[in-house]
């Protein structure tokens, strides 16, 4: 295993990295899930920056401070709704991946953690899902040196497992 991967199962909003990555929705005011999770411990400062931000496409990411969180930012990020693979959902979520690590790099980042992107209401197979994760993280890490850790939060034993063999 690359010892600059990591995997755990558990609450991403408690992890002391650098930044935590949230599988946003396109206005990246809150939603349901991991996003809900963030915004609430995060407090409602998360809120008022995000609003300034536009919204965000899919694919594409945006970084906030952390605010409430143990993480310095947040990066915002909007995965795919899987729609059996007809609309390009591949390269928008390896973009998701891509664009986040790059925005990590390019605030200095050290260690990164990512929840499960596109896997929860957006339908995303979670074995295809997770294969896009390691991949992107992989080749990132093999030519970037800046970023020393990456880790894959999975609130679920599911997913857990998913990576778990993945990364072996």
């Amino acid at each position: 295993m690359n010892t600059r991967i990591e995997l755990i199962q558990g609450d991403i909003t408690k992890l002391r990295v650098d930044v935590i990555v949230n599988a946003a929705n396109k206005t990246l005011l809150g939603g349901g899930g991991v996003d809900g999770a963030i915004h609430r411990d995060a407090g409602p400062e998360l809120k008022e920056e995000c609003r300034k931000l536009n919204g965000c496409n899919t694919g594409q990411a945006k970084i906030t401070k952390g605010y409430n969180l143990p993480a310095k930012y947040v990066i915002h990020t909007v995965g795919p709704v899987w729609n059996i693979g007809l609309e390009n959902e591949e390269l928008q979520l390896a973009n998701c991946y891509i664009n986040s690590l790059r925005l990590a790099k390019e605030y200095d980042c050290k260690s990164i953690a990512f929840p499960n992107i596109s896997t929860g209401v957006y339908r995303y197979p979670k074995e295809l899902a997770a294969d896009i994760a390691v991949k992107e993280a992989r080749l990132f890490l093999k030519n970037n040196t800046s970023i020393e850790k990456v880790v894959f939060v999975c609130f679920d034993e599911e997913n857990y497992k998913i990576y778990k063999n993945l990364l072996k």
